[in-house]
């Protein structure tokens, strides 16, 4: 299947299964409430998740304290994609499925994209197709790990990221696609075409069999095998992570939404004193093709679009990415390790340039001919409305930070064993590791593709 057909079977999905989004107040969101007391967020039913405040204290940070919306979804959802092989090329069963905070429509998404409260059905909708292959692995297990989702945003989020192998036919619904790996893959860089669900569970993926690269994918490809010689060993990331785990200074406690400092509550929205960061709004959204009919939540709004960027260097013929040591109060455990870039540029410009995160301006200032990737993709539509990053990799002959105590340059195939475990990669990197995999695909996009 082409990229220009994925594109006409998303808009014919679009046509059929209808939704509406629309922004109310929140006092206006059926089914929700204000707790009297603290001012948090809830839904009736207890289930789905709360909008909460946080007051986070950061002695070595560039922002030392400060409080903020967040939100506390406590259980895990499952991301699973099956996959069978056809002749030996492996297929990945795909969804076409619509969130309200999607910028553009369906995008192309896991077979399963569930929270529990979902594929529980709190909600009294109707069963999530193809959920039993996951919750009983009806199959040859090739990727089972949790991982976690955006640490700024989320508190203690986590999903499980399955992908399972099948040997029988299984029926492709409406609405679902077989497509080779390799074109998802190459789907990674049309512009908000893949969903953030179905990248960290791409980057879960081990390595599978696909056309031969040429050039810098080759390069990829060839970095990926393991036993490749890398700048440290495994053992060396593993023990600085945990070190950093062991002594990074962050609090993160509960606070009543209603006790915010620098937010405030009106005009139907919280929203910070400044205008930066995120604002917290309410969507009505009525659907066709979804479990339930319509609903009403809370949703985080973004303002601004973010950057995240790897700086890849070839070391000793392989393959290295610069990975910062990320600290977000939403973690699980502290610290992830994150691309060598990420932020929002416009939250950074009230503050001095020591405070700005390093090789922001280096990342934006790269010359053409060192990009090796760039697209503008969407984040999760089930909780963020109309979030988007602009995703780079960034090839540089040099080491920017020799020696800095956040970075370091870990191996393409040192990600991909990381991947294997729970809450080293955050998503962002995740998303930029399956952007990476693309890359190691001889098909390229033509511009009448894009």
């Amino acid at each position: 299947m082409a990229i220009i057909d994925v594109r006409d079977w998303l808009e014919e999905v679009a046509g059929h299964t209808f939704m509406e989004v629309t922004r109310v107040p929140l006092e206006e969101l059926a089914g929700w409430r204000a707790d009297p007391v603290t001012g948090d967020l809830r839904h009736r039913s207890g289930r789905f998740f709360t909008v909460e405040g946080l007051d986070v204290r950061h002695p070595a940070g560039p922002v030392t304290a400060w409080t903020q919306p967040i939100i506390n979804q406590p259980e895990a959802g499952i991301l699973g994609i099956l996959l069978k092989r056809v002749d030996g090329v492996p297929y990945l069963l795909m969804q076409a499925k619509n969130e309200p905070g999607n910028p553009d429509g369906p995008q192309l998404s896991p077979t399963v994209q569930a929270t529990r409260s979902n594929y529980t059905r709190v909600h009294e909708g109707r069963p999530v197709p193809y959920l039993d292959f996951f919750r009983e692995a009806r199959g040859r297990v090739l990727a089972d790990v949790r991982q976690s989702e955006q640490g700024a945003w989320f508190y203690r989020k986590r999903n499980r990221n399955m992908v399972v192998e099948v040997a029988a036919h299984v029926e492709a619904a409406e609405g679902f696609r077989w497509l080779p790996l390799h074109r998802v893959h190459e789907l990674l860089s049309v512009p908000e075409l893949v969903n953030m669900d179905a990248r960290t569970v791409l980057a879960c993926l081990p390595p599978q069999p696909g056309p031969a690269a040429e050039g810098f994918g080759a390069l990829v490809a060839r970095s990926r095998l393991p036993g490749r010689p890398a700048v440290h060993t495994t053992g060396e990331i593993l023990s600085w992570l945990s070190g950093l785990r062991s002594t990074v200074d962050i609090q993160a406690r509960p606070l009543a939404l209603g006790r915010l400092r620098a937010w405030r509550r009106a005009e139907g929205r919280i929203t910070h004193d400044t205008g930066r960061f995120f604002e917290v709004i309410g969507v009505r959204v009525r659907a066709c093709g979804r479990e339930v009919g319509g609903w009403d939540q809370p949703m985080i709004a973004p303002v601004g679009t973010g950057v995240a960027a790897f700086l890849v260097r070839r070391i000793g013929g392989v393959l290295h990415a610069l990975a910062h040591a990320r600290v977000d109060p939403g973690y699980t455990d502290v610290v992830e390790l994150a691309p060598t870039v990420q932020c929002t540029p416009g939250n950074y410009d009230h503050l001095p340039p020591r405070a700005r995160p390093p090789l922001l301006a280096e990342v934006l200032a790269a010359e053409p001919g060192s990009v090796r990737f760039d697209t503008v993709l969407a984040e999760e539509g089930g909780r963020f409305y109309h979030a988007r990053n602009r995703y780079l990799v960034v090839e540089t002959a040099e080491d920017p930070l020799p020696g800095h105590p956040d970075f370091r340059w870990v191996a393409l195939h040192q990600l991909d064993e990381l991947l294997r475990h729970s809450y080293y990669l955050n998503v962002e990197a995740r998303t930029l590791v399956s952007c990476l995999h693309g890359l190691a695909h001889a098909d390229r996009l033509t511009a009448a593709a894009r």
